[in-house]
């Protein structure tokens, strides 16, 4: 059979996407994030709608969770990586065997990829296990010297330049795919 007459088969991308500071924190030393530059011109709505799930560590749940109503994650399929939440609300809770979890995420049949939200022990743990398909970092015009970094410290991960947006704010857009 010709293979120019099969449908291209998309796989889910898990997708590391997350606001950093200049100096690759992703929150303040007290996990704060009050130093992210607020930009009107990102269209949020873009780019939640390319994604149906969204994975991320405890403590990243717990910041959405505090935000109530103006929980942009309302509503929406949630998995938390967390071995001391007793109950999720709306989240899926996942205690063990985070990565054969994603693992399996990415093999469902979807036109939308997978958010990895937040935690940078979680992410190097997705990393760890060839989960990561892309890093996306919202760069911020701050540096913050202390924090939690967006990865703890580890071996090199090979990436490759995808685009780059410089907005007016300040902040750098960029994109880079996983080298495997």
């Amino acid at each position: 059979m010709n293979d120019q007459l099969l449908p291209a088969i998309r796989t889910r991308r898990l997708r590391y996407n997350f606001a950093c500071s200049l100096d690759g924190f992703i929150a303040d030393a007290d996990g704060g994030y009050g130093w992210i530059v607020d930009d009107k011109g990102i269209d949020f709505d873009g780019l939640f709608s390319q994604f149906d799930t969204f994975v991320m560590g405890r403590k990243t749940w717990e910041v959405m969770q505090a935000q109530g109503e103006a929980n942009p994650l309302r509503g929406r399929r949630v998995i938390v990586a967390s071995r001391t939440l007793s109950e999720g609300g709306e989240a899926t809770i996942v205690r063990d065997g985070i990565e054969a979890a994603v693992a399996a995420l990415k093999a469902e049949d979807s036109d939308r990829d997978i958010w990895l939200f937040g935690g940078g022990e979680l992410a190097a743990a997705l990393f760890a296990a060839g989960l990561v398909d892309r890093v996306e970092p919202a760069v911020m015009p701050v540096l913050l010297t202390r924090g939690i970094p967006m990865l703890p410290a580890g071996g090199p991960i090979e990436l490759m330049l995808v685009s780059a947006d410089s907005r007016p704010s300040g902040i750098q857009l960029l994109v880079y795919d996983v080298v495997r």
